[in-house]
């Protein structure tokens, strides 16, 4: 659906860039305005996070019309995070323009944490459920009561989020790429498969032993999720609403006819932090 942003509004918000930091792959991307209170983005970039190549991205960056002046980043690896931070400080020495940097938190999110220890529940988790409940607060999506999130990346969650924003926790699994990868390192005959294998809808029985990973990784992560849905639903209600993101989402899209799905909810979550703390 077509918004109609202003131009001072566009001036304002395409100063702020906002990264996710995951285990896998660093998502970036500008604001480049704001609709019913969510963040519009615009020129996403992706960069591997472990080993990425800074001129690539200071070639990204330096490349925009208006160069960004404030840069909010939500992480969950430490290692990768400080590379990032490194590589915008240089093109800001290099471009003779100041980037403020903001470590984003669970206190700078609009979502009442209700676990044992909020400081410790991964950003994106927070940053996905902040997102998801605006969307619903929004009208944009359906409203119903409540949401449930399921994020799969490198690792898969499940969580839930009550209708006033109150943050309940949920579940987190291996994602497939770690399952994969686990069995062939804690084995000694087992092969790691490849993604193909089990991203699609696997064979059952596996009538090799690739096949038979496979539809352990494929099958099981789907029963996993599924059965993690119902239990969440139980606790908050069945007419909760179910977010779909992450990269490797196609897993279970296929479990979940209904599901939203919003690949950048975890940037979206992000965007609003910014929002809250730059007054956009």
């Amino acid at each position: 659906m077509p918004v109609d942003v202003s131009e001072e509004e566009v001036n304002r918000t395409n100063k702020v860039l906002l990264a996710d930091v995951g285990n896998s792959r660093t998502k970036l991307a500008l604001v480049s305005g704001v609709s019913q209170g969510m963040p519009l983005l615009a020129r996403q970039y992706e960069l591997d996070s472990h080993n990425f190549n800074c001129k690539d991205f200071e070639n990204w960056l330096m490349g925009e019309v208006v160069c960004p002046t404030a840069f909010y980043i939500a992480s969950v690896c430490d290692s990768a995070v400080t590379q990032l931070e490194t590589a915008i400080s240089a093109v800001s020495k290099n471009g003779q323009f100041p980037v403020r940097v903001h470590r984003v938190d669970f206190s700078d999110l609009p979502l009442a944490v209700e676990t044992e220890q909020p400081n410790r529940v991964g950003i994106d988790r927070l940053a996905a459920a902040t997102a998801a409940s605006y969307l619903v607060s929004s009208k944009l999506v359906s409203s119903k009561k409540g949401c449930i999130v399921i994020d799969c990346g490198t690792a898969v969650s499940v969580d839930m989020v009550t209708s006033d924003r109150q943050f309940l926790g949920g579940a987190i699994l291996p994602g497939p790429a770690l399952l994969a990868r686990s069995l062939a390192d804690g084995t000694s005959l087992l092969p790691e498969v490849s993604p193909a294998q089990y991203v699609a809808a696997p064979l059952m029985p596996g009538r090799s032993t690739s096949d038979a990973i496979a539809a352990g990784i494929g099958f099981g992560i789907r029963g996993a999720v599924s059965r993690l849905v119902d239990e969440a639903h139980r606790e908050i209600g069945s007419e909760a609403d179910v977010f779909l993101t992450g990269g490797w989402r196609w897993i279970v899209q296929d479990e979940f006819s209904d599901a939203q799905e919003f690949p950048e909810l975890v940037l979206s979550g992000i965007g609003i932090a910014a929002m809250r703390m730059s007054g956009l």
